[in-house]
């Protein structure tokens, strides 16, 4: 059995554990709010550009731009992965990277992986995976600037044929205790949206329906992977605070379970010490 001084010690320990993920799950409570009406905020606009996509499809056709043409045979795919930089965000890089490691197993041999953040890279690196790019996370304060690198190169790479498609793997924000990975295919772009109109007949577009898909396409998938980083942003803040609050409690509890081992050794400690003056004065 350890004694006094050896628990001692230990309960300080805890203690001094417990007041950093307490801080933690603080600092992470603060960031969530501000993560989480980003990405809300941000949903309508893609829903919305989704409808005027499906629309112009349905006018020009597949063939009216070469981000909705499926490209030729024989390329390999890319997924991107989204992951954190840092840890302590309980199970949500691992189930990320486990979904991961399922769509490549899948997607055949030759398919290309890029990865945001550190997690996914290293993890991919480990086992055996060649990463053709890797981009670090873009903080607790992304901007749609930050995602131009990336959507520059997923899209030059589709359309010089060097890869046949593109899937984003990323977190979807659903509530505080649930965040649910999700593969999303980018390129080619499907013009499928699920809207309440007619595709084809919603919109009056000027000059002509040719230009507006033009300039519109590429900023559809810059706002595709940005929508990918805000949600993996307020997942991440989520999961890093649940999974504080669960380590200060579990800090609590064994701060209490140490703290009654300490006195049972105490007391056994005064109890022999007494059984050892009595014996003493009896011997005398």
């Amino acid at each position: 059995m350890p004694s006094q001084r050896e628990i001692r010690r230990r309960i300080g320990s805890v203690k001094n554990i417990r007041q950093i993920t307490r801080a933690m799950q603080f600092v992470a409570a603060s960031k969530l709010k501000r993560a989480q009406e980003s990405t809300l905020a941000a949903r309508p606009y893609g829903h919305s550009i989704d409808e005027v996509i499906a629309d112009l499809a349905a006018v020009l056709g597949a063939e009216g731009h070469p981000l909705l043409r499926a490209p030729e045979a024989g390329s390999a795919r890319t997924i991107v992965l989204f992951t954190t930089d840092r840890g302590l965000a309980g199970a949500l890089n691992s189930n990320l990277i486990r979904f991961a490691l399922k769509e490549l197993e899948t997607a055949g041999a030759g398919t290309k992986v890029v990865t945001i953040g550190k997690k996914g890279r290293d993890a991919l690196a480990r086992g055996g995976y060649e990463i053709a790019a890797a981009f670090p996370g873009f903080g607790d304060k992304p901007t749609f600037g930050d995602v131009t690198p990336l959507v520059r190169l997923l899209v030059d790479d589709f359309l010089a044929g060097r890869s046949a498609g593109v899937t984003l793997i990323h977190p979807t924000f659903v509530s505080t205790l649930t965040q649910r990975p999700e593969g999303v295919q980018l390129l080619p772009i499907r013009a499928t949206a699920d809207t309440a109109g007619i595709p084809g007949n919603q919109f009056l577009f000027e000059p002509n329906p040719g230009v507006v898909l033009e300039a519109l396409l590429p900023r559809y998938v810059a706002s595709r992977v940005f929508q990918a980083v805000l949600e993996t942003t307020a997942c991440e803040q989520s999961s890093r605070m649940v999974a504080m609050k669960n380590a200060t409690e579990n800090a609590g509890d064994l701060i209490g379970d140490l703290t009654l081992t300490y006195n049972k050794v105490r007391q056994t400690n005064i109890t022999r010490e007494m059984i050892e003056i009595a014996s003493g004065a009896s011997a005398n």
